[in-house]
Protein backbone atom coordinates (compact mmCIF):
# COMPACT_ATOMS: atom_id res chain seq x y z
CA UNK A 1 0.00 0.00 0.00
CA UNK A 2 0.90 3.32 -0.40
CA UNK A 3 0.75 6.30 1.69
CA UNK A 4 0.71 9.60 2.21
CA UNK A 5 0.41 11.95 5.55
CA UNK A 6 -1.67 14.94 5.51
CA UNK A 7 -3.08 16.50 8.82
CA UNK A 8 -6.81 16.19 9.57
CA UNK A 9 -9.06 17.92 11.41
CA UNK A 10 -10.45 14.69 12.50
CA UNK A 11 -9.69 12.26 15.42
CA UNK A 12 -7.89 9.49 14.46
CA UNK A 13 -9.83 5.83 16.02
CA UNK A 14 -6.43 5.05 18.10
CA UNK A 15 -6.24 8.30 20.09
CA UNK A 16 -10.00 8.04 20.40
CA UNK A 17 -9.59 4.71 21.92
CA UNK A 18 -7.04 5.86 23.95
CA UNK A 19 -8.81 8.85 24.98
CA UNK A 20 -11.98 7.06 26.14
CA UNK A 21 -9.80 4.38 27.88
CA UNK A 22 -8.21 6.51 30.01
CA UNK A 23 -11.16 8.62 31.26
CA UNK A 24 -13.38 5.34 32.19
CA UNK A 25 -13.19 3.76 36.13
CA UNK A 26 -14.26 0.51 36.59
CA UNK A 27 -17.91 0.31 38.57
CA UNK A 28 -18.18 -0.73 42.04
CA UNK A 29 -20.19 -3.55 43.52
CA UNK A 30 -20.18 -7.49 43.19
CA UNK A 31 -22.51 -10.24 43.46
CA UNK A 32 -22.26 -14.30 43.61
CA UNK A 33 -23.97 -15.54 41.32
CA UNK A 34 -23.95 -19.45 40.17
CA UNK A 35 -21.50 -20.61 38.30
CA UNK A 36 -24.39 -21.57 35.02
CA UNK A 37 -25.06 -18.28 34.95
CA UNK A 38 -21.24 -16.48 35.15
CA UNK A 39 -20.46 -17.23 31.16
CA UNK A 40 -18.99 -13.48 29.60
CA UNK A 41 -19.24 -12.23 33.56
CA UNK A 42 -16.24 -10.79 35.00
CA UNK A 43 -14.55 -12.31 38.13
CA UNK A 44 -14.38 -10.20 41.80
CA UNK A 45 -11.28 -11.89 42.57
CA UNK A 46 -9.01 -14.29 42.12
CA UNK A 47 -9.58 -17.38 42.00
CA UNK A 48 -6.91 -20.28 43.92
CA UNK A 49 -7.54 -23.54 43.32
CA UNK A 50 -8.83 -25.72 46.51
CA UNK A 51 -7.64 -29.04 45.39
CA UNK A 52 -5.52 -30.83 42.91
CA UNK A 53 -7.17 -31.67 39.24
CA UNK A 54 -7.43 -34.35 39.31
CA UNK A 55 -7.11 -35.27 42.76
CA UNK A 56 -5.05 -38.60 42.37
CA UNK A 57 -3.55 -39.85 40.18
CA UNK A 58 -5.17 -42.13 37.78
CA UNK A 59 -4.97 -44.28 34.58
CA UNK A 60 -5.26 -42.14 31.23
CA UNK A 61 -6.59 -45.36 29.72
CA UNK A 62 -7.65 -49.08 29.90
CA UNK A 63 -5.27 -51.63 30.59
CA UNK A 64 -3.05 -52.81 33.82
CA UNK A 65 -1.94 -51.23 36.73
CA UNK A 66 1.88 -52.17 37.44
CA UNK A 67 5.28 -51.47 39.02
CA UNK A 68 7.48 -50.30 36.51
CA UNK A 69 10.19 -52.19 38.03
CA UNK A 70 8.31 -55.52 37.96
CA UNK A 71 8.45 -55.30 34.14
CA UNK A 72 11.45 -56.44 32.93
CA UNK A 73 12.45 -58.81 30.01
CA UNK A 74 9.42 -58.65 28.08
CA UNK A 75 7.15 -61.53 27.94
CA UNK A 76 5.63 -61.68 31.31
CA UNK A 77 2.90 -62.91 32.82
CA UNK A 78 1.65 -61.45 36.25
CA UNK A 79 -1.23 -62.94 38.37
CA UNK A 80 -4.43 -60.39 38.07
CA UNK A 81 -5.34 -59.68 41.49
CA UNK A 82 -7.82 -57.05 41.66
CA UNK A 83 -10.41 -54.89 39.48
CA UNK A 84 -10.27 -50.92 39.68
CA UNK A 85 -12.98 -49.03 37.05
CA UNK A 86 -13.27 -45.71 37.53
CA UNK A 87 -14.58 -44.13 40.61
CA UNK A 88 -13.57 -47.07 42.44
CA UNK A 89 -10.24 -46.85 44.86
CA UNK A 90 -8.24 -50.34 44.85
CA UNK A 91 -6.22 -52.03 47.32
CA UNK A 92 -2.20 -51.79 47.28
CA UNK A 93 -0.34 -53.78 45.25
CA UNK A 94 2.32 -56.09 46.41
CA UNK A 95 5.36 -56.31 43.66
CA UNK A 96 4.57 -58.92 41.24
CA UNK A 97 0.90 -58.33 40.67
CA UNK A 98 -0.83 -56.38 38.03
CA UNK A 99 -4.29 -54.61 38.76
CA UNK A 100 -7.16 -54.60 35.74
CA UNK A 101 -7.35 -50.91 35.46
CA UNK A 102 -10.31 -48.66 33.45
CA UNK A 103 -9.78 -44.78 32.23
CA UNK A 104 -10.19 -42.64 35.06
CA UNK A 105 -9.83 -45.17 37.83
CA UNK A 106 -7.17 -44.19 40.57
CA UNK A 107 -4.32 -46.15 40.02
CA UNK A 108 -3.96 -48.21 43.40
CA UNK A 109 -0.87 -48.20 45.78
CA UNK A 110 2.33 -49.76 44.83
CA UNK A 111 1.61 -49.24 40.82
CA UNK A 112 3.60 -46.15 39.20
CA UNK A 113 2.41 -47.38 35.05
CA UNK A 114 -0.41 -48.67 33.02
CA UNK A 115 0.44 -51.27 30.33
CA UNK A 116 -2.22 -50.31 27.98
CA UNK A 117 -4.58 -53.49 27.31
CA UNK A 118 -3.26 -53.81 22.47
CA UNK A 119 -0.01 -54.34 24.87
CA UNK A 120 -1.25 -57.37 26.80
CA UNK A 121 -2.74 -61.16 26.58
CA UNK A 122 -5.41 -62.13 29.57
CA UNK A 123 -4.81 -65.84 30.19
CA UNK A 124 -7.26 -66.10 32.67
CA UNK A 125 -6.86 -64.76 36.10
CA UNK A 126 -2.89 -63.73 34.60
CA UNK A 127 -1.78 -60.92 31.95
CA UNK A 128 1.02 -61.84 29.83
CA UNK A 129 2.07 -58.27 29.15
CA UNK A 130 4.36 -57.51 25.48
CA UNK A 131 5.76 -54.38 26.26
CA UNK A 132 7.64 -52.83 29.13
CA UNK A 133 6.66 -49.69 30.56
CA UNK A 134 8.61 -46.43 32.26
CA UNK A 135 7.72 -44.95 35.64
CA UNK A 136 4.53 -42.68 35.04
CA UNK A 137 3.47 -44.04 31.58
CA UNK A 138 0.04 -44.00 30.50
CA UNK A 139 -0.99 -42.19 33.79
CA UNK A 140 -1.97 -39.19 35.14
CA UNK A 141 -0.44 -37.43 38.49
CA UNK A 142 -2.35 -35.72 40.88
CA UNK A 143 -2.69 -31.92 40.13
CA UNK A 144 -1.54 -32.66 36.73
CA UNK A 145 -4.18 -30.47 35.07
CA UNK A 146 -4.95 -27.82 37.98
CA UNK A 147 -2.10 -27.97 41.26
CA UNK A 148 -3.76 -27.37 44.76
CA UNK A 149 -2.82 -23.80 45.94
CA UNK A 150 -2.05 -22.30 42.32
CA UNK A 151 -3.91 -19.18 40.53
CA UNK A 152 -6.27 -20.35 38.51
CA UNK A 153 -7.78 -17.11 36.93
CA UNK A 154 -7.23 -13.60 38.37
CA UNK A 155 -10.01 -10.54 38.89
CA UNK A 156 -10.84 -9.24 35.94
CA UNK A 157 -10.96 -11.98 34.07
CA UNK A 158 -13.92 -12.45 31.69
CA UNK A 159 -15.21 -16.17 31.91
CA UNK A 160 -15.23 -17.72 28.54
CA UNK A 161 -17.46 -21.22 28.02
CA UNK A 162 -14.74 -23.48 28.55
CA UNK A 163 -13.83 -21.39 32.12
CA UNK A 164 -16.78 -22.53 33.29
CA UNK A 165 -15.98 -26.21 33.34
CA UNK A 166 -12.51 -25.63 34.48
CA UNK A 167 -14.10 -23.93 37.65
CA UNK A 168 -16.36 -26.94 38.11
CA UNK A 169 -13.82 -29.28 38.01
CA UNK A 170 -12.52 -27.82 41.06
CA UNK A 171 -16.07 -28.29 42.61
CA UNK A 172 -16.87 -24.45 42.22
CA UNK A 173 -20.96 -24.02 42.84
CA UNK A 174 -21.00 -19.97 42.82
CA UNK A 175 -18.87 -17.08 41.60
CA UNK A 176 -18.35 -13.75 43.08
CA UNK A 177 -18.32 -11.06 39.79
CA UNK A 178 -18.66 -7.82 39.09
CA UNK A 179 -22.12 -6.29 38.69
CA UNK A 180 -23.70 -5.87 36.01
CA UNK A 181 -23.15 -2.68 34.02
CA UNK A 182 -26.68 -0.48 33.32
CA UNK A 183 -26.97 1.13 29.55
CA UNK A 184 -29.78 2.71 28.62
CA UNK A 185 -30.50 2.40 24.82
CA UNK A 186 -32.18 4.75 23.00
CA UNK A 187 -32.72 5.39 19.35
CA UNK A 188 -34.09 8.91 17.50
CA UNK A 189 -35.22 9.58 14.44
CA UNK A 190 -38.85 10.12 13.03
CA UNK A 191 -38.35 7.66 10.19
CA UNK A 192 -38.31 5.06 12.28
CA UNK A 193 -40.84 2.22 13.69
CA UNK A 194 -40.03 -0.64 15.28
CA UNK A 195 -40.89 -4.09 13.29
CA UNK A 196 -44.43 -5.83 13.26
CA UNK A 197 -46.15 -2.43 12.57
CA UNK A 198 -47.01 -1.05 8.60
CA UNK A 199 -44.27 1.22 7.39
CA UNK A 200 -45.83 4.60 6.33
CA UNK A 201 -44.03 6.48 2.92
CA UNK A 202 -40.71 7.52 4.23
CA UNK A 203 -40.62 5.18 7.36
CA UNK A 204 -38.22 2.33 7.91
CA UNK A 205 -37.66 -0.57 10.48
CA UNK A 206 -35.70 0.44 13.40
CA UNK A 207 -33.09 -2.44 12.70
CA UNK A 208 -30.41 -0.17 15.16
CA UNK A 209 -31.85 -1.32 17.91
CA UNK A 210 -32.27 -4.67 17.20
CA UNK A 211 -28.32 -4.99 16.50
CA UNK A 212 -27.51 -2.99 19.41
CA UNK A 213 -29.15 -4.66 21.97
CA UNK A 214 -27.85 -7.89 20.92
CA UNK A 215 -24.92 -6.76 21.33
CA UNK A 216 -24.94 -5.53 24.57
CA UNK A 217 -26.89 -8.74 25.96
CA UNK A 218 -23.44 -10.60 24.88
CA UNK A 219 -21.84 -9.01 26.99
CA UNK A 220 -23.72 -9.41 29.76
CA UNK A 221 -25.06 -6.12 30.68
CA UNK A 222 -28.29 -4.95 32.03
CA UNK A 223 -30.60 -3.21 28.95
CA UNK A 224 -32.61 -0.46 29.78
CA UNK A 225 -34.67 0.35 26.86
CA UNK A 226 -35.82 3.89 26.44
CA UNK A 227 -37.39 3.17 23.21
CA UNK A 228 -37.62 5.69 20.19
CA UNK A 229 -37.14 9.56 20.90
CA UNK A 230 -38.87 11.95 18.23
CA UNK A 231 -36.67 14.40 16.69
CA UNK A 232 -36.75 17.72 18.69
CA UNK A 233 -34.70 18.97 21.56
CA UNK A 234 -37.29 18.77 24.30
CA UNK A 235 -37.70 15.33 23.81
CA UNK A 236 -34.47 14.60 23.45
CA UNK A 237 -33.48 16.29 26.96
CA UNK A 238 -36.02 14.54 28.57
CA UNK A 239 -35.29 11.03 27.42
CA UNK A 240 -31.76 11.71 28.43
CA UNK A 241 -32.40 13.08 31.71
CA UNK A 242 -35.32 10.59 32.99
CA UNK A 243 -32.78 8.04 32.81
CA UNK A 244 -29.30 9.36 33.56
CA UNK A 245 -29.31 8.91 37.47
CA UNK A 246 -30.11 5.12 37.20
CA UNK A 247 -27.36 4.04 34.78
CA UNK A 248 -23.89 3.89 34.22
CA UNK A 249 -24.08 4.43 30.87
CA UNK A 250 -26.19 5.87 27.78
CA UNK A 251 -26.02 4.95 24.27
CA UNK A 252 -28.00 6.47 21.69
CA UNK A 253 -28.33 6.13 18.09
CA UNK A 254 -28.73 8.78 15.66
CA UNK A 255 -29.12 12.66 15.98
CA UNK A 256 -25.17 13.40 16.71
CA UNK A 257 -24.65 14.33 13.29
CA UNK A 258 -24.71 18.45 11.90
CA UNK A 259 -28.18 18.33 10.08
CA UNK A 260 -31.27 20.74 11.95
CA UNK A 261 -33.09 17.74 13.05
CA UNK A 262 -29.88 15.95 15.30
CA UNK A 263 -30.99 16.80 18.51
CA UNK A 264 -28.63 14.36 20.57
CA UNK A 265 -25.41 16.48 20.49
CA UNK A 266 -27.53 19.76 22.39
CA UNK A 267 -29.41 17.59 24.50
CA UNK A 268 -26.20 16.31 25.92
CA UNK A 269 -24.45 19.29 26.25
CA UNK A 270 -27.78 21.06 28.00
CA UNK A 271 -27.35 17.93 30.98
CA UNK A 272 -23.17 17.40 30.68
CA UNK A 273 -20.67 18.03 28.33
CA UNK A 274 -19.47 16.12 24.86
CA UNK A 275 -15.94 15.38 25.16
CA UNK A 276 -15.27 13.57 21.79
CA UNK A 277 -17.09 13.94 18.11
CA UNK A 278 -16.11 13.42 14.96
CA UNK A 279 -13.85 10.88 13.84
CA UNK A 280 -11.09 9.77 11.60
CA UNK A 281 -12.99 7.00 10.07
CA UNK A 282 -15.16 5.53 7.56
CA UNK A 283 -17.41 4.57 8.46
CA UNK A 284 -18.40 6.30 11.43
CA UNK A 285 -17.30 9.66 11.48
CA UNK A 286 -19.99 11.37 13.64
CA UNK A 287 -19.31 9.42 16.71
CA UNK A 288 -19.84 11.32 20.35
CA UNK A 289 -18.92 10.97 23.72
CA UNK A 290 -19.25 12.57 27.10
CA UNK A 291 -21.38 12.97 29.75
CA UNK A 292 -25.01 12.70 30.79
CA UNK A 293 -24.72 14.48 34.54
CA UNK A 294 -22.62 11.05 35.87
CA UNK A 295 -23.32 8.32 33.22
CA UNK A 296 -20.65 7.77 30.57
CA UNK A 297 -22.58 8.76 27.23
CA UNK A 298 -21.83 7.07 23.80
CA UNK A 299 -24.02 8.62 20.37
CA UNK A 300 -23.78 6.28 17.72
CA UNK A 301 -24.43 7.62 14.11
CA UNK A 302 -27.16 6.43 12.64
CA UNK A 303 -26.29 4.52 9.79
CA UNK A 304 -26.24 1.01 10.24
CA UNK A 305 -22.81 -0.25 9.60
CA UNK A 306 -21.77 2.96 11.07
CA UNK A 307 -23.55 2.21 14.57
CA UNK A 308 -22.03 -1.51 13.92
CA UNK A 309 -18.61 -0.75 13.67
CA UNK A 310 -18.26 2.55 16.36
CA UNK A 311 -19.97 0.21 19.01
CA UNK A 312 -17.48 -2.63 18.05
CA UNK A 313 -14.28 -0.87 18.04
CA UNK A 314 -14.82 2.00 20.60
CA UNK A 315 -17.85 1.24 22.86
CA UNK A 316 -17.29 -2.63 23.48
CA UNK A 317 -13.91 -2.32 24.99
CA UNK A 318 -15.11 0.87 26.77
CA UNK A 319 -18.01 -1.05 28.26
CA UNK A 320 -15.38 -3.68 29.27
CA UNK A 321 -13.11 -1.45 30.61
CA UNK A 322 -16.46 -0.14 32.94
CA UNK A 323 -16.82 -3.58 34.10
CA UNK A 324 -12.78 -4.15 35.35
CA UNK A 325 -12.11 -6.23 32.72
CA UNK A 326 -8.55 -6.89 32.58
CA UNK A 327 -8.48 -7.39 28.64
CA UNK A 328 -10.76 -4.79 26.79
CA UNK A 329 -9.03 -5.30 23.02
CA UNK A 330 -8.87 -7.67 20.20
CA UNK A 331 -7.26 -9.54 18.35
CA UNK A 332 -6.06 -8.94 14.91
CA UNK A 333 -4.07 -11.09 11.87
CA UNK A 334 -2.30 -10.00 8.55
CA UNK A 335 -4.27 -11.59 5.64
CA UNK A 336 -3.91 -10.88 1.69
CA UNK A 337 -5.88 -8.25 -0.16
CA UNK A 338 -7.79 -10.49 -2.60
CA UNK A 339 -8.72 -6.92 -4.44
CA UNK A 340 -7.67 -3.84 -5.55
CA UNK A 341 -9.05 -0.27 -4.26
CA UNK A 342 -8.56 3.46 -4.54
CA UNK A 343 -6.60 5.55 -2.24
CA UNK A 344 -8.74 5.99 1.02
CA UNK A 345 -9.36 9.99 2.44
CA UNK A 346 -8.42 11.23 5.37
CA UNK A 347 -9.90 8.82 7.79
CA UNK A 348 -9.20 5.27 8.46
CA UNK A 349 -11.51 2.94 6.79
CA UNK A 350 -13.41 -0.89 7.37
CA UNK A 351 -14.19 -2.90 4.91
CA UNK A 352 -16.94 -5.83 5.04
CA UNK A 353 -14.81 -8.64 4.20
CA UNK A 354 -14.76 -12.54 4.13
CA UNK A 355 -11.74 -14.67 4.13
CA UNK A 356 -11.61 -16.73 1.06
CA UNK A 357 -9.49 -19.79 1.00
CA UNK A 358 -10.99 -21.54 -2.67
CA UNK A 359 -7.32 -21.12 -4.36
CA UNK A 360 -5.64 -22.43 -1.42
CA UNK A 361 -4.58 -19.73 0.31
CA UNK A 362 -6.71 -17.08 2.28
CA UNK A 363 -6.99 -13.63 0.96
CA UNK A 364 -9.83 -10.97 1.64
CA UNK A 365 -12.72 -10.18 -0.82
CA UNK A 366 -15.20 -7.11 0.01
CA UNK A 367 -18.91 -6.94 -0.18
CA UNK A 368 -19.69 -5.00 -3.31
CA UNK A 369 -21.33 -2.49 -1.67
CA UNK A 370 -19.42 -1.06 1.36
CA UNK A 371 -22.24 2.26 2.10
CA UNK A 372 -22.43 2.87 5.55
CA UNK A 373 -26.73 1.80 5.01
CA UNK A 374 -26.25 -1.55 3.60
CA UNK A 375 -26.69 -3.87 6.37
CA UNK A 376 -26.62 -6.79 4.80
CA UNK A 377 -22.68 -6.38 4.27
CA UNK A 378 -22.49 -7.20 8.11
CA UNK A 379 -24.04 -10.52 7.85
CA UNK A 380 -22.11 -11.27 4.69
CA UNK A 381 -18.66 -10.57 5.90
CA UNK A 382 -16.71 -12.63 8.67
CA UNK A 383 -14.69 -9.42 9.72
CA UNK A 384 -13.23 -6.11 8.73
CA UNK A 385 -10.50 -4.99 6.94
CA UNK A 386 -8.41 -2.26 8.25
CA UNK A 387 -7.46 0.32 5.79
CA UNK A 388 -5.22 3.30 6.95
CA UNK A 389 -6.16 6.93 5.98
CA UNK A 390 -4.28 7.97 2.48
CA UNK A 391 -3.77 4.08 1.63
CA UNK A 392 -4.87 2.55 -1.85
CA UNK A 393 -4.97 -1.07 -1.86
CA UNK A 394 -3.26 -3.15 -4.16
CA UNK A 395 -4.17 -6.95 -4.77
CA UNK A 396 -1.84 -9.10 -3.27
CA UNK A 397 -1.01 -6.58 -0.17
CA UNK A 398 -1.33 -7.36 3.21
CA UNK A 399 -4.27 -5.90 5.26
CA UNK A 400 -4.81 -5.88 9.08
CA UNK A 401 -8.11 -8.43 9.50
CA UNK A 402 -10.25 -8.08 12.58
CA UNK A 403 -12.71 -11.37 12.42
CA UNK A 404 -15.78 -10.85 13.70
CA UNK A 405 -15.75 -13.81 16.50
CA UNK A 406 -13.02 -11.52 18.18
CA UNK A 407 -15.59 -8.68 18.26
CA UNK A 408 -18.90 -10.35 19.01
CA UNK A 409 -18.50 -11.93 22.48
Amino acid sequence: MNRQKPKSTLTPIDDALASLLEGLNPIQGEEEIRLEDAVGRVLAGPVIASIDVPPHANSAMDGYAVSSADIGAVPIELPVTQRIPAGCVGRPLSSGEAARIFTGAPLPVGSDAVVMQENTQPQGDRVRILQSVKSGENSRPAGEDIAKGSLVFSSGDRLKAQDIGVLASLGTTHVLVKRRLRVALLTTGDELVQPGKTLAPGQIYNSNYFTLVSLLNALGVEVIDVGLVVDNLESTVAALAGVADSVDCILSTGGVSVGEEDHVRSAVEQLGSIDLWRLAIKPGKPFANGKVKNSVFFGLPGNPVSAFVTFVMLVRPSLLKLLGCSQVGHQSYFLQSGFSAPQSGNRQEYLRVVVDNSQGSSHLLPYSNQSSGVSASLSFADGLAVVPAHCAVEKGSTLRFIPFSELLY
